[in-house]
């Protein structure tokens, strides 16, 4: 039987991503991150994490090279897609890394998954996507909300939920420039999220080579 990672999500709480024992926002050397896999994954478990995700940037290879760890790691990808004139990061997951249905979003190269001007490229539809991610077995969630340049973000996030958004990252500490970046206050993006019923997740985003 298939592991319900959308009910494994769902139960984790503000205290548990404030407390370091989950951290669904990582990146590794298979995309723009500078640590090793492993090595993410010996220091979360060192650490005390219960769960992480490892969310490169349009790459599953990781976790297809890696099996062996998926349970402890949820199998997650951080997909570059735009949506009308907002360009925005969705993260899938839960997904079966293996499915037919997701090959066509994967990056095809190694800079699809590292250089932000090639990133930028890819037209993905993300009606499309968002299918299927959820034919996949995962759930779409949006990353980093408030760096999203909506001019209305309570219709961005309805018009995202209206093709089948299932969550949106909520604990998270917005470092690097996304620190200054804002366009909409996190309070705001909780209230959305409560009003519209999302997942709410998190994780810090981490590129560095320690956890």
């Amino acid at each position: 039987m298939p592991v319900l990672y959308k009910d494994i999500i769902s139960e984790f709480t503000a205290e548990d991503y404030a407390k370091n024992r989950i951290n669904l926002h990582i990146h590794t050397t298979y995309s723009d991150g500078l640590a090793d896999y492993r090595t993410i994954v010996n220091q979360a478990k060192a650490k005390g994490y219960s769960k992480i995700a490892i969310t490169d940037h349009n790459t599953v290879q990781g976790h297809i090279d890696n099996s062996d760890l998926i349970g402890f790691v949820i199998p997650a990808v951080e997909f570059d897609v735009w949506y009308k004139y907002i360009f925005l990061h969705l993260l899938a997951y839960g997904i079966d890394v293996n499915a037919k249905c997701m090959q066509k979003f994967y990056a095809k190269t190694k800079t699809e998954t590292e250089k932000d001007i090639v990133r930028i490229l890819p037209k993905r539809n993300i009606k499309e996507l968002i299918n299927a991610i959820h034919d996949a077995g995962g759930i779409a969630v949006i990353a980093h909300p408030a760096c999203c340049w909506a001019l209305n973000m309570d219709k961005f996030i309805k018009d995202l939920v209206g093709i089948g958004l299932d969550g949106i990252e909520i604990y998270y500490p917005y470092p690097r420039w996304r620190k200054y970046v804002k366009f909409a206050p996190l309070e705001e993006i909780e209230q959305i999220a409560d009003k519209y019923n999302l997942i709410k997740t998190g994780g810090t985003d981490l590129h560095d080579t320690i956890l």
